[in-house]
């Protein structure tokens, strides 16, 4: 299938006084599957319109491969396109909605057949090939959509929330099949998407958007594990936050001594370090606090939510601060109860600071 890159240069979009993207470039590589995350009113939407042809840009341009495509309208830059809302044909059948694309192209018979048997296959709907729209699941008839973008062999496929309408189970069976179908056919994707579970499940790398521009660009564990602003600590995942005093400087492995609000001290490593000055918020995932019996470092247990699979902690850390701490059940644990000293450790390496005049 024919596939390119996408090269975003320098490109804003304004709706009157409304700045939606602002001077946002991004190479992406052909064959990838690229995410564009983020809340409602970031701006990834109207990027990806930018990019199908939907929208002009009021600044900068827009390569597929070396080729500018700014001046080329939407029906003819080749991508494939994936709505939030099915925008099936409730009238023709499985068959004749994969098919439109093709025959509006002028194909031969022979050659939609082939093409549109492969996809009934390959989206495993060869069984409801004979059925209209009403007659399917929803699950199923954004399967229908998704061939009918791939089956024209798009250079690009764009898509924009596609999963946003199914119940939760139906939407972790569908990334899944969306993610095995894009490898096995190479297309170039952009999604958009304000899940942050589906965008670290599917993406080759995520762009974190904010208030039109790029927070952050990375593979998923980069972005989750190694966030270069406190908004992406928080936005993606669940974080502490612990305000803290810098404590002092490196030492000989590097690390740097942090005085949280109450007491307890932490070290980070420098590579860690977001921002100058002497007071920072550390940043740290539930799943790295490790805590132990004993007030070392004078930490109250506050609350414990048993959740099957997982204990949830939350601990009183002094200063008027709380750390939660998430670790895996255990057969036959007892659980500690509220008000008990304990204390509390998380390795350095999965804290990052970020100064206070940093931004939110």
């Amino acid at each position: 299938m024919p596939t390119t890159s996408v090269t975003i240069e320098a490109l804003s979009k304004r709706f009157g006084d409304f700045v939606a993207v602002d001077d946002v470039s991004l190479s992406i590589r052909s064959g990838e599957f690229f995410t564009l995350l983020g809340s409602s009113g970031c701006g990834k939407t109207t990027l990806l319109r930018v990019v199908a042809g939907f929208l002009r840009q009021s600044a900068g341009r827009v390569l597929f491969g070396d080729r500018p495509i700014d001046d080329v309208p939407a029906h003819r830059r080749n991508t494939g396109m994936v709505f939030q809302n099915y925008a099936i044909f409730p009238h023709l059948t499985v068959t004749q909605n994969i098919a439109y694309g093709l025959k509006a192209r002028g194909l031969p018979r022979a050659e939609v057949d082939r093409r549109v048997g492969r996809m009934l296959e390959m989206t495993r709907l060869a069984p409801f090939a004979a059925r209209r729209p009403r007659e399917l699941s929803g699950g199923q008839q954004q399967r229908v959509v998704l061939a009918r973008a791939v089956v024209i062999e798009p250079d690009v496929l764009l898509m924009d929330e596609p999963l946003s309408n199914l119940d939760a189970e139906m939407r972790v069976h569908l990334r899944g099949e969306i993610r095995a179908l894009q490898r096995e056919i190479g297309v170039t994707t952009i999604y958009v998407t304000h899940d942050q579970e589906e965008a670290l499940s599917l993406s080759d790398r995520i762009a974190v958007m904010r208030a039109g521009r790029i927070e952050q660009l990375g593979t998923p564990h980069e972005i989750f594990n190694e966030p270069r602003t406190r908004f992406v600590a928080g936005f993606i995942g669940e974080s502490n936050f612990l305000p803290a005093r810098r404590a002092g400087e490196a030492d000989a492995a590097g690390l740097v001594p942090f005085e949280a609000e109450g007491g307890p001290r932490l070290a980070v490593p420098a590579s860690r370090l977001r921002g100058e000055g002497a007071r920072f918020v550390l940043a740290f995932r539930p799943h790295h606090v490790r805590v132990a019996p004993g007030a070392a470092n004078g930490a109250v247990l506050r609350d414990t939510v048993y959740a099957g699979t997982s204990m949830r902690q939350v601990l009183d850390v002094g200063g008027g601060a709380q750390v939660v701490a998430l670790a895996l059940s255990q057969p036959g644990a007892v659980a500690t109860a509220p008000g008990a000293a304990l204390r509390f450790d998380v390795v350095p390496e999965a804290i990052t600071a970020f100064a206070e005049d940093g931004g939110p």
